[in-house]
């Protein structure tokens, strides 16, 4: 499922199943779960057969939901690699390209024949913090793959750019790189692609389309990838330095229009429209622009390096609220972390988060909820201010319990953590030390997941826990910093709305 790009918290077979299936195995991921299994062993093996059997029945129901085995046969098929071969971009990149450079009369350099250096990654913008109406991102079709075709990056081309003798063949790239016009392989590799995954889609084959998008995005990265006879930071750096570039002359083309850009990561950009527009309005203007940055790229290649354009820029989200945090503790707008308010064309909404606590696992429920919760209030332009205080209350009175438990992973054998012991690690030593005292095996000798809770005498176990909720923890560690991120650009904080209320604490 990770290969096919699919996301969740816990990728074990209760989690993914209640995700896309609503529904989980017959023994869940209780604590007790394996002395379960060990009575229906020994008292009852048909309820045992019914626990294993289950197992096969959601495997093979989320097979066929995600459509796994379909992709995993487009992707042999597309890849030259073994259905059960996971990752190989380098390998399907080599199936591609080395029959075409053969066929054009050249060998490939060998692994290690360019030392390894570092190369520039995508291109983040700086962003600016607050609350925004009427924000429209616009996203580039498969960027890289795109320069790749516009701009002739190519191994071979690059070896012939740099040595074609008549300046009209070449094509000048980022840091003096060089390409041919006429003499390339990969720009038709990525072309031929690219009108497959056209017709895929027009065919509705998703696990085809999803295979081919995955190939072509993976090339940059396999031109930089040291293990790759290909590997030349001066090629991938060619990709990624030409993205600087498009995003950026991007923003200069919006805010030469009159509008905003806030934000923009790798192929996107968020334009704020200066002020509050209808669904209707934000739409029609997303799709002005879409068609005027289209055109002027096709102009603007012709008229600097008669280039042909593949570069394509979509509307992707019109957001009716939008909210860039800061990093926390400065004034300096955060990366890759946002959360809106999105409306469709038929005008159907949902909140969006990306980066923030609400979109990660290792925060807890009360954490995410309050996030979610007030977000939502203020998107919608509702009362808030006793929402806060609401929430601080009932978790002190212990009505949000079940909502403290931190899940996290452990990621090494609990032996090897000698210097930093982090909260879960203490919360898995001291499992297993009860475990050992009841009887039981131990669990987390290996690592694992570990479900905790913060206590006064610190982080605790579930199947262990002793002592009283720390809920000071709670209302300065996960309720607070989600606070004041959201209320600061309102001028409130979270020790304001909860000070005055003295029975909080």
């Amino acid at each position: 499922m990770r290969a096919a790009v699919w996301s969740f918290p816990s990728f074990s077979l209760e989690s993914v199943s209640q995700a896309l299936l609503g529904e989980g195995k017959a023994i869940g991921d209780e604590y007790d779960k394996m002395a379960e299994i060990n009575r229906r062993y020994r008292d009852d093996k048909p309820a045992l057969a019914i626990y294993n059997i289950r197992d096969c029945e959601l495997v093979l129901r989320i097979f066929e939901k995600a459509q796994l085995l379909q992709f995993v046969m487009e992707r042999a098929q597309t890849t030259g690699l073994a259905a059960d071969h996971f990752g190989g971009s380098i390998a399907a990149f080599s199936h591609h390209y080395l029959p075409r450079m053969h066929r054009l009369g050249y060998v490939a350099p060998s692994v290690g024949d360019i030392q390894s250096k570092a190369y520039p990654g995508g291109y983040v913008m700086d962003s600016k913090p607050g609350f925004y109406d009427s924000v429209v991102v616009l996203d580039y079709k498969s960027l890289y793959p795109s320069i790749i075709r516009t701009y002739c990056v190519d191994p071979v081309g690059h070896a012939e750019g740099q040595h074609a003798d008549d300046p009209a063949a070449q094509i000048k790239g980022p840091m003096g790189t060089l390409f041919s016009r006429d003499k390339h392989c990969l720009p038709e590799i990525v072309t031929t692609l690219s009108r497959s995954r056209d017709e895929a889609k027009r065919l509705k084959n998703e696990p085809l389309s999803q295979t081919l998008k995955l190939l072509m995005n993976s090339f940059a990265g396999v031109l930089g990838a040291s293990e790759c006879r290909f590997f030349n930071p001066e090629l991938v750096s060619a990709v990624t330095l030409r993205g600087h570039e498009i995003v950026k002359r991007t923003q200069v083309f919006v805010e030469d229009r009159g509008y905003e850009a806030i934000y923009g990561d790798t192929d996107s950009i968020f334009i704020w429209l200066g002020r509050t527009h209808t669904n209707a309005e934000a739409h029609a203007v997303a799709a002005e622009l879409v068609r005027d940055i289209n055109a002027w790229w096709t102009k603007t290649l012709q008229d600097e390096q008669g280039l042909e354009n593949f570069l394509e820029i979509e509307f992707d989200t019109h957001y009716a609220k939008f909210f860039m945090p800061t990093i926390r503790g400065s004034e300096v707008g955060s990366k890759k972390r946002y959360a809106g308010l999105s409306t469709d064309a038929a005008g159907k909404q949902e909140m969006v988060f990306r980066g923030l606590e609400m979109a990660r696992s290792d925060w807890t429920l009360l954490a995410r909820q309050f996030q979610e919760g007030l977000l939502s209030r203020i998107f919608h332009d509702q009362p808030y201010r006793e929402f806060v205080t609401d929430y601080a209350r009932s978790t002190l009175a212990g009505a949000k319990d079940d909502l403290l438990i931190y899940r996290k992973r452990l990621r090494h054998r609990l032996g090897d953590y000698l210097v930093n012991v982090p909260p879960q690690v203490r919360a898995a030593r001291n499992a297993d030390d009860y475990n050992v005292r009841m009887g039981r095996p131990m669990q987390y000798q290996n690592g694992g997941w570990i479900q905790y809770v913060m206590t006064t005498n610190g982080p605790e176990p579930l199947e262990a826990r002793q002592s009283r909720v720390d809920y000071a923890h709670y209302l300065s560690k996960q309720l607070k910093p989600i606070a004041d991120a959201l209320l600061q650009p309102l001028g409130e904080s979270f020790a304001a709305l909860t000070s005055s209320q003295h029975d909080l604490f």
